[in-house]
């Protein structure tokens, strides 16, 4: 993880991101430890109650558990809980967009599907 801030969200929700996304591409894999609380703050150079929020966070979405003494852990099914959120997200809230979008231009599914494939 880089600490590449914005301006647009609060650094424990960004560094929350970063963690989902590691875990959604397969970079934190189920049952892995994340890293301590205090090497998240060293390495990202951010506060370590920032750090642990953002894993309090994680924690309360059924993400990873606390494992007394060992530290946070992936849950099991915590990635395939991730792709469904983000699926239904996307069927809710972008897709809607996209195809109006689709309609506006005046796009048909063969133009779609031509531009598609070449890239």
């Amino acid at each position: 993880m880089t600490p590449d801030w914005t301006d647009n969200s609060p650094i424990y929700r960004q560094l929350k991101d970063k963690v989902v996304t590691a875990i959604m591409e397969g970079a934190l894999v189920e049952g892995e430890a994340l890293p301590s609380v205090r090497s998240v703050a060293v390495d990202l150079q951010i506060n370590p109650l920032t750090a642990s929020k953002a894993y309090q966070e994680l924690v309360m979405d059924g993400l990873v558990e606390k494992r007394r003494g060992l530290g946070m852990f992936v849950l099991e099914g915590a990635r395939s809980k991730l792709i469904e959120a983000e699926r239904e997200r996307f069927i809710t809230e972008e897709w809607p967009r996209v195809l109006e979008t689709i309609r506006r231009l005046g796009l048909n599914t063969e133009e779609l599907l031509k531009s598609g494939l070449s890239n």
